[in-house]
This record gives C-alpha cells, structure tokens and sequence, in this order.
C-alpha cells in the first residue's frame, strides 16, 4: 500500500479529470447539481492495492472546481476509484469510463464500492486499524471485527454511500467532505458513553489529517438485520389502511430518550432573547430567499413571518429556552424498526447543505420533532386515495409519545414549535421547486395551513 500524496498536479487525477467530469454530475450525492464542473484539484490520492493485480483501488479526495465558486472554495468528495483491465458484466453500473493515457492508460475505473474485493479492503484496514498516509482506520479496542464478511453496496438513493458487510455492520461513506468535527460521528460516540441503546455505537471509523485538519470520512456500525425504516413502514401500513398511531407514539419515545441522552452527554444552552434575535434573523432570511425562488410561496410570505416575529415576541418578553445537540435532520427514513419493535434513529451528519458549525449548534429539541411532523405529512401525502386524518392522528401520538418520557409535550409550546415547523417547510418548498417539482404541493399545503394558524 502506497502512501497519500498531496502535489501540486497530479498525473492520476489529470487523467481521470474528462471522466469524473461527466460522472461525477450524474451521481445522487453530488452537491452542485445545474453547474458545469470546469475541472478539479487533488486534496489527497492514496493507493490502497495497487493496480498490477487483478483490481486497483485509489482513495481520493478531490475539490470540483465549479465557477463562479472560487476553485479553492469548491465541495470536497471522497472517490473510491476501482481498477480492472476489463469491466465484468455485473459492474456495468459502476463504470466510470475507460483511461486513454497517464498512469492508468488502457485501464478501466469505476466506483469501486460497487465490487466486494475493493470494499472488503476498507473492512480489513478497520480491523487491523491501519495507518496509510494520511488516513487514519481506526476502531473502538472493545469491539471486534471478523474477517470474511462478504460486501454489498446499498443502492438506494441517498446523499452518502453505504456498504453492509454480511448482515453484520453497515459503513457509512461520507461522499460530501469538510474538515472538522462531524456529528455523524461525534453524537454517536456521545450517546454510547452514556448508554444510549436507541442509536448503534460506532464500532470503528476513517478520519484523515490534511492540513493539520480532521475530515471524518467513514463510519462503521452495526447493522440491524431485518430492520424497516420508518418511511417504508408508513408507507406499507398506509397502502393497507392501517393504523399507524402505536409505531408513532413508540417513535416519539425513542426521540426523547435520544434527546435526554444527548442532553446530559453534551452541554446545554439557554437561549433568550440575544440569543433567540439570530435565529429568528436567519428564518426570515431563509423565507426571503424562498419566496424570491419559488413565487408560489408568496401569498403566503407576511402569514408564515408572522410566526417567527411571534417567536421573536415572545422573547422579548423574556421567555427562554433551553437548546442542546439534536439530531438536525429528522425524518422517518432516519428510523429503523427492528424486528423486535424497537425503533432506533440513524445519520446524525445534518442536513448537508448547512455548514458543519451550524450543524453542531444546541437547538432547541423541537426542531426535531418538528422535522418528523413534516414527515408524517409527507407519508400522509404518498398515497392514492389518501387516508382522511391519518397524518393528524400519527402527529398527536407522535407528541403523546415524546411527553411520555420527558413529561413535556411539544404542542405545550405552539410558538416554538409552528416556528420551527414553518422553517422546515420552507425549506421543503425550495427543495422540491427544484429537484421534484410533483411534490411540491405537498409543502405548499403545510404553508396554507402555518401560515394561517394562530397558535396564541
């Protein structure tokens, strides 16, 4: 195994450069969709087999080079390159293309994630905990890893990409990378000091040092066999009718231990009205934009602002808050259901598109219950014919749930809760505006409704 490299110009990815900038647009995880890619920078390349065998594999960190966006300042990927003289059938959708010339020339690349030797590389190096270059594979010394788990590639569509070895663990590759500490990792650590059983403890993970920077790159937990997650369970049980409301209010339950745990393993703020004056700041900047973009949202503008001044009232009276570590992006298909019954929440990494400082911020708790009430909508929402009170119904049990364990229930604060649920919202309308213009209805019929409420 070579060690990482970091030059100036490098002879590998100058010539995959025309083959990533066709590819690498195309993929779900790419962040910078509607721009062309002009061209890309190395951050650092690290041979993990070298490709005199069989099959090549590269580790790569490379920054897209996107204008008006300065090339410095570009997105950071993290690239698993395979290398074969010849793509067997089975690999059709990894390919990447065909190398005409530099150190690869006459070879073939692809995603190497999408063949079982190449991940099971990954596996071994976090089992033996070894050091290669810059990257770091490391692994909590209380738990194993065995070898001879065979790897397979979850296809489904999603923002990172993850390999499940056996029916074993299950490893999250960050594909978006930035340097600092990243709460995919850093909340579950959190929560498995204090023994929180509602989130698997990571059992090993890859970090890099570049710069005298952290990336967190990967993490390695252990993987619920036969679990649903939440979405895919909604939507069956919708399909058939059925009821919902004990899975929502046991949903609720797991949430709240969640934030208990992450409320006495991490510190605590009050926020009041200095505190408070940002957020509210950065919500009515948000629904600015959003009604610039998308000019459905416009009717609604002065209701849906009417409940963040509200917010910002209530503040200023000298109400306060307490805020803490959340989960930041939670939704139903953040949820498994195990077998048993047992629900447990997964992917603390944030929404990706919010820089990592503001993703590690205390929120208050109810930005995530907020986020899950907008899933429940969106369920109710994927269905023909729909089932008449059925998101209404998984809401309240969702909340009756959540007090069960924290004694306080989240519609005791209408304020603070339409607030945050009309951020989310906005947020949404932007969101399917531009990638899936169907659903849009879905968030604009949750403006209607938060835009006219009065929660007082």
């Amino acid at each position: 195994m070579a060690e990482t490299v970091t030059p100036s110009t490098s002879a590998l990815l100058a010539s995959l450069d025309p083959l990533l900038r066709e590819w690498l647009p195309r993929q779900r995880w790419f962040a910078g969709k509607g721009r062309p890619v002009t061209g890309f920078s190395p951050v650092a390349e690290t041979e993990l087999l070298p490709p005199d065998g069989r099959v090549g594999l590269y580790h790569l960190l490379v920054r897209a080079e996107q204008p008006p966006v300065p090339a410095e300042a570009g997105d950071c990927y993290q690239l698993l390159i395979g290398v074969r003289e010849a793509l067997p059938p089975h690999l059709a959708p990894a390919l990447i293309g065909h190398v005409p010339d530099g150190p690869l020339a006459g070879h073939t690349v692809y995603d190497a994630l999408y063949d079982p030797r190449p991940a099971e590389v990954l596996l071994e190096a976090l089992r033996s905990r070894a050091r290669i270059g810059a990257l770091r594979f490391e692994r909590d010394p209380g738990q194993e890893i065995r070898d001879g788990l065979v790897a397979r590639l979850l296809t489904a569509e999603q923002s990172n990409s993850s390999v499940v070895y056996g029916d074993t663990f299950i490893l999250k590759l960050l594909r978006r990378v930035v340097p600092g500490v990243n709460p995919d990792l850093e909340i579950p650590l959190a929560l498995a000091r204090e023994g929180c059983a509602r989130v698997p403890a990571p059992t090993a993970w890859l970090r890099a040092e570049l710069g005298g920077e952290p990336y967190v790159l990967a993490v390695l937990q252990p993987f619920v066999h036969g679990a649903t997650d939440g979405w895919e369970l909604a939507l069956r049980e919708l399909a058939k009718a059925e009821d919902f409301t004990a899975e929502a209010r046991a949903l609720g339950r797991a949430t709240a231990e969640v934030h208990m745990a992450l409320a006495h393993a991490l510190p605590t703020v009050t926020l009041g009205h200095s505190q408070l004056e940002p957020l509210v700041g950065g919500m009515l900047e948000r629904l600015a934009a959003a009604a610039q973009a998308v000019p459905a949202l416009r009717p609604y503008e002065d209701g849906l602002r009417s409940a963040y001044t509200a917010l910002a009232d209530l503040a200023a009276e000298g109400r306060t808050w307490t805020a803490q570590r959340v989960h930041g992006d939670l939704h139903l298909g953040q949820c498994l259901r195990a077998p048993s019954g047992e629900w447990s929440l997964i992917d603390f990494e944030g929404e990706p598109a919010r820089p990592l400082a503001e993703r590690r911020m205390p929120q208050p708790p109810v930005r995530d219950v907020a986020g899950m009430l907008r899933s429940f909508d969106y369920a109710a929402h994927s269905v023909t014919p729909p089932v008449p009170g059925w998101a209404a119904a998984c809401r309240a049990a969702y909340c009756s749930g959540y007090a069960e364990i924290t004694g306080a229930d989240p519609r005791t604060d209408p304020v603070l809760l339409r607030a945050y649920e009309t951020d989310k919202a906005v947020y949404e309308v932007v969101y399917e505006a531009r990638h899936r213009p169907d659903w849009l209805p879905v968030p604009l019929s949750a403006v209607r409704r938060l835009a006219t409420s009065d929660p007082t």
